[in-house]
C-alpha cells in the first residue's frame, strides 16, 4: 500500500490547519470589507502579520480570498440591485452613471485586474455587474490583480523585514 501525496492535498491540509492561528478569520474579514464600497484597508494587517512571523503564502491566501469575496458582493450589488443604491443611496446622476459606463467599456472588462486601486477599485467592481460582466470573467481578473497585489506587498515587507 503507498501513501497518496500529490502536493496539493499536503497543501491543502497545511492552510487549513495554519487558519486556526488568530489573525487569519481578522485578515479574512478585514480583507472582505476592504473590497465592499467601506473604506477600509487591509494592506497593514497583511504586512504586520508577516512581521510577526506568520506564514506568508497563507496569509497572501487568506487575504486574496477574502478581499475577492468582497468584490464578488460588490458585483452583485451592482447586478441586482445597482441601479436604486446608485440613484438613491449614492445620488450619482443618470449622466454621471452614463460616463462611468462610457469609461468602462473603453477600457474594456481588463480594467478589473486593478479592481484592487483605492477609490475607483470597487466602483469598478459595482460597473462590472451593472454592464452584466460575465462572473467567471469577474472572478478571475478581480481576484488575479486582488493576488498581484497582495503577493507584492507581502515581498516587500519581507525584503524591508529582513
Amino acid at each position: 500500500m503507498t501513501t497518496f501525496d500529490n502536493g496539493f492535498p499536503t497543501y491543502l491540509v497545511t492552510l487549513l490547519n495554519g487558519m486556526a492561528q488568530p489573525g487569519y478569520p481578522a485578515l479574512f474579514l478585514l480583507s472582505f470589507l476592504a473590497s465592499t464600497l467601506l473604506p477600509l484597508g487591509s494592506e497593514w494587517l497583511l504586512a504586520l502579520m508577516l512581521v510577526k512571523g506568520y506564514d506568508p503564502v497563507t496569509t497572501v491566501t487568506v487575504a486574496t480570498i477574502g478581499n475577492t469575496a468582497g468584490a464578488c458582493t460588490t458585483w452583485l450589488v451592482g447586478r441586482y440591485g445597482g441601479g436604486w443604491l446608485i440613484s438613491r443611496f449614492f445620488r450619482i446622476s443618470d449622466a454621471q452613471r452614463q460616463r462611468a459606463e462610457d469609461w468602462y467599456r473603453r477600457y474594456g472588462s481588463a480594467s478589473l485586474l486593478f479592481s484592487w486601486l483605492p477609490v475607483i477599485g470597487d466602483p469598478l467592481c459595482m460597473v462590472g455587474g451593472l454592464l452584466n460582466i460575465r462572473f467567471s470573467l469577474f472572478l478571475g481578473l478581480a481576484g488575479t490583480g486582488k493576488l498581484l497585489r497582495y503577493a507584492l506587498l507581502a515581498w516587500a515587507t519581507m525584503e524591508i523585514s529582513g
